[in-house]
């Protein structure tokens, strides 16, 4: 499942670069003025068919967009109730680890914050991010390619690249997929 939503986010992200302008449409109820690219019409004789779905928009809220960053930027913060705030009752997680939970926002948020409490500090350095709207399943993700150094308290540091998915359904994340490269 990992595999598969990186390399859809990957090809999506991709396909979203598309200049052909015969296939772009405007946004149904976006609140900013971008025109959203769809990737109903792949290729013809393409080696794989997507098991997800190949048809994208970026016809996402920027509200969405936001509770997203600022989800990022509480982190970095510590403000672990705005965090939580950010989060839907219930959270399904992939650590960049393997390790999958679901779990009630309290119970992802008890994890977190005993780990931020670790932390002196956390610098995050935002890369890029994408809106993705799957139309045929109607569902809003935001890819975030950032950088993040963690700071113990005991001075050590931990620097990574990472990639994530976040799933939002009615203003909150529901759905968290990390993947992580360590940086040097």
């Amino acid at each position: 499942m990992k595999k598969f939503l990186v390399c859809f986010s990957v090809g999506a992200f991709l396909l979203s670069c598309n200049n052909d302008n015969s296939k772009t449409t405007g946004t149904s109820g976006s609140k900013d003025s971008t025109v959203a690219t769809t990737t109903d019409q792949p290729a013809a004789d393409l080696p794989y068919k997507a098991s997800f779905s190949s048809r994208f928009t970026t016809d996402v809220s920027d509200a969405d967009l936001k509770t997203v960053l600022m989800s990022y930027k509480d982190w970095a913060d510590g403000n672990m109730s705005n965090v939580a705030k950010a989060y839907g009752d219930t959270l399904t997680w992939d650590r960049p680890n393997g390790d999958h939970f679901q779990l009630p926002n309290a119970g992802i948020m008890n994890m977190w914050t005993t780990y931020r409490d670790s932390l002196s500090s956390i610098s995050i350095e935002i890369q890029a991010w994408q809106k993705m709207y799957a139309t045929d399943h109607k569902d809003a993700f935001v890819v975030t390619w950032y950088k993040e150094i963690d700071t113990y308290k005991n001075g050590k540091a931990d620097s990574g690249w990472y990639h994530d998915i976040n799933l939002v359904k009615n203003g909150k994340i529901t759905a968290l997929e990390q993947y992580k490269r360590a940086a040097k």
